[in-house]
């Protein structure tokens, strides 16, 4: 008799997500919903300055508006988060909601805890974040849950809005870390399709590698499971399909959607517990260290992680070139194709990272919470390079 895989599968504190609706709407029906009283609004710069959206958002809360923040910079700096945690504190916010990309997303979910443990200065959020002991595993500092929930809408599709983990970059170090609390999940999530048309085309199409990337890493780990699995390869299919037809026809509303819930199936096997590998915890380091935008950092590394690992996950890796349509090729060459074809960059020097830094990235990544997750052992900064050479 075979033995059954065993396993847990972890949910989020999330509890809604609407899809399809404006964002103003579904944004005043969550505010009413929660009774909500004091909204306070953390808003892209871009969709602040260049489009009327926040103050449509703003005008349909109507008196339960209180205050909206937009400053929050790329790789979210503690500094940015200070920031937004003191107009929150000032309006007495009651519910914080995120209008934005990734950046925005993640110093909304980290504002509510800064507020629970009155937290005003950059340095006094190092207690907050994790770490990583020397076997690889992460530690989660303990500190009690928000008080105040979040609602994200999302204009990119790197996929933070469905995690309980969140990133800030110490601005002495250049380190993004993570922080990670249950109840830092939104407590909705609202997909709008029309919003993401603002999103510019670059920024899109290279977040939606990202998620990809989430499910090739997913299908890469000797730590999934059929569900997740499962989940991976459907949101492989639909992303497959859906960015391409965006990047022909940006007003396909239908495409941008098959593309937002290509993300949220990407993101669910990371919330149930699959670590990510080598191409997320690099990923992460040149965020912070080397200031590479969110999305271009699995553009550049996803196809030269699956080469690397290919010597231990052949198998693993022949689902993921199934889902491209050509199970008899190697799914590195299946991504760097279709990476490509989107016109997205597959270099670390097309991105700005000069060999001098790679040291440093390598040292770094070592640090970061999937450092150590990678199917392919990872056992010292050598190894990053050998990856990182690749690269090049």
């Amino acid at each position: 008799m075979t033995t059954p895989s065993t396993g847990m599968v972890v949910m989020t504190s999330t509890e809604r997500v609407r899809f399809g609706e404006r964002a103003a709407a579904s944004i005043a029906a969550e505010a009413e919903m929660m009774d909500a009283q004091r909204v306070v609004l953390i808003a892209s710069r871009s969709l602040a300055t260049g489009t009327d959206e926040i103050t449509q958002v703003e005008q349909a809360l109507g008196a339960r508006h209180a205050a909206t923040y937009s400053g929050v910079e790329p790789h979210v700096p503690r500094t940015n988060v200070i920031e937004a945690t003191g107009i929150a504190r000032e309006a007495g916010a009651d519910l914080i909601v995120s209008v934005g990309g990734g950046s925005v997303t993640d110093c909304a979910k980290i504002v509510p805890v800064m507020l629970k443990h009155d937290i005003d200065r950059p340095e006094d959020m190092e207690d907050y974040h994790i770490t990583v002991d020397d076997a690889g595993a992460m530690v989660l500092p303990q500190f009690a849950p928000q008080e105040i929930r979040t609602i994200c809408v999302p204009t990119t599709l790197s996929g933070g809005e469905f995690n309980p983990l969140s990133g800030s970059t110490d601005p002495v170090s250049k380190h993004k870390q993570g922080y990670q609390e249950r109840m830092m999940a939104p407590v909705a999530v609202v997909l709008d399709p029309a919003l993401t048309r603002h999103t510019p085309e670059w920024l899109w199409l290279s977040t939606g590698v990202r998620a990809l990337d989430h499910a090739i890493e997913t299908l890469q780990s000797f730590q999934s499971n059929d569900f997740c699995d499962g989940l991976a390869e459907s949101a492989l299919r639909l992303l497959i399909e859906g960015l391409p037809r965006v990047k022909a026809n940006p007003e396909d509303l239908d495409a941008r959607l098959k593309c937002q819930m290509g993300v949220w199936q990407s993101m669910l096997p990371i919330i149930a517990g699959v670590p990510m590998g080598a191409s997320h915890a690099i990923g992460h380091v040149l965020g912070g260290l080397c200031d590479v935008p969110h999305g271009y950092t699995s553009c550049v590394m996803s196809p030269f992680v699956l080469e690397w690992n290919s010597k231990v996950n052949t198998e693993r890796q022949a689902r993921i070139s199934a889902a491209f349509g050509q199970p008899e090729r190697p799914a590195s060459e299946l991504a760097d194709s279709f990476i490509s074809g989107l016109g997205m960059p597959r270099s670390l020097s097309a991105v700005g990272v000069r060999s001098d830094q790679m040291q440093k990235v390598a040292e770094y990544t070592m640090d970061d919470i999937w450092g150590k997750t990678n199917p392919r052992t990872i056992s010292e900064p050598e190894d990053v390079m050998e990856i990182l050479r690749l690269a090049e």
